[in-house]
């Protein structure tokens, strides 16, 4: 009897643990409504990277249990963007940092509250979640080695035989896979960052990755054995519609934050976007700047 009896208590005893465990984990990972919850890749520069310091206003970088990660901040155009938005809705900023194929599936699921990661507002993505007004429109540009056979090039069906790479889950893969192959240009499995890209082209493994021009210019300036042939949407590039080449915010379908947060981008002019856009560009070539 006194076995049973310990037995009987130790069961108690552990179940009491396990959902003292599960409370504190909840309550660890429990959104605060007074912040405003980001999710990005903190690896698509200049429109967001990571940093080891919080020198030029950098942000910290939080992962999916919203426990800050030592020695990481967040900087970029897109970070400029969301303090503008969180400072407006009158919320803390928190970000928080995730791979690109998870920003929309946590959107939805709550952990995040918008993303703003140079994400386009296609037509698939739009089945899935809402999109605010465009806050940048940019080129689709391919980055090259200053040595290499294509750094002469004007047009994008110059690059028929060329080995070319995209990110993963992108609409640079899209235009890729079809126009692309369709002009003669090899494509190659995408790849799951632009750390990789760079890497692959360093090495040869590819002749071109696609790129937004501002991605780009910071690439390039970063490695100077790197250039990018300046196309042009429509002409002497990719054909792309304004949707498929703008970057806007994603949000939950069906928020209210949507019209805020149209409010709040529409307040921020052309020439201020530009602005923000240069010193994103400057800032991401910084010697503190870690490669993800």
């Amino acid at each position: 009897m006194k076995r049973f009896i310990t037995r009987a208590i130790l069961i108690v005893i552990v179940a009491s643990l396990v959902a003292a465990l599960t409370v504190c984990f909840s309550a660890c990972s429990t959104k605060d409504p007074d912040k405003l919850y980001v999710g990005l890749e903190c690896a698509y520069s200049p429109f967001n990277y990571t940093q080891r310091d919080d020198s030029n206003d950098a942000v910290p970088i939080y992962n999916t249990n919203y426990k800050q990660i030592p020695d990481s901040y967040a900087n970029g155009y897109d970070i400029m963007i969301a303090k503008k938005i969180a400072e407006e809705l009158g919320k803390e900023l928190v970000v928080v940092k995730m791979e690109w194929e998870s920003l929309i599936p946590a959107l939805n699921a709550g952990t995040v509250d918008l993303i703003i990661a140079g994400m386009s507002p296609t037509a698939d993505r739009k089945e899935q979640i809402d999109f605010s007004d465009p806050y940048y429109q940019s080129n689709l540009v391919l980055v090259v080695r200053k040595d290499g056979g294509y750094a002469d090039k004007t047009t994008l069906s110059q690059f028929s035989g060329a080995k070319v790479a995209a990110q993963q889950g992108t609409f640079h893969d899209v235009a890729l896979a079809g126009e692309g192959v369709n002009l003669g240009l090899k494509r190659q499995t995408p790849l799951e960052d632009f750390a990789a890209l760079i890497n692959a082209l360093k090495t040869g493994v590819i002749d071109a990755y696609i790129a937004e021009e501002p991605g780009a210019i910071e690439n390039c300036a970063s490695n100077p054995e790197f250039t990018y042939i300046h196309l042009k949407n429509n002409d002497t590039g990719f054909t792309a519609t304004d949707e498929d080449t703008a970057i806007a915010v994603g949000i939950k379908k069906g928020s209210k934050l949507t019209d805020q947060i149209n409010g709040i981008l529409a307040s921020v002019t052309q020439t201020q976007r530009e602005e923000m856009m240069d010193l994103a560009i400057r800032l991401s070539t910084g010697e503190n700047i870690v490669d993800e």
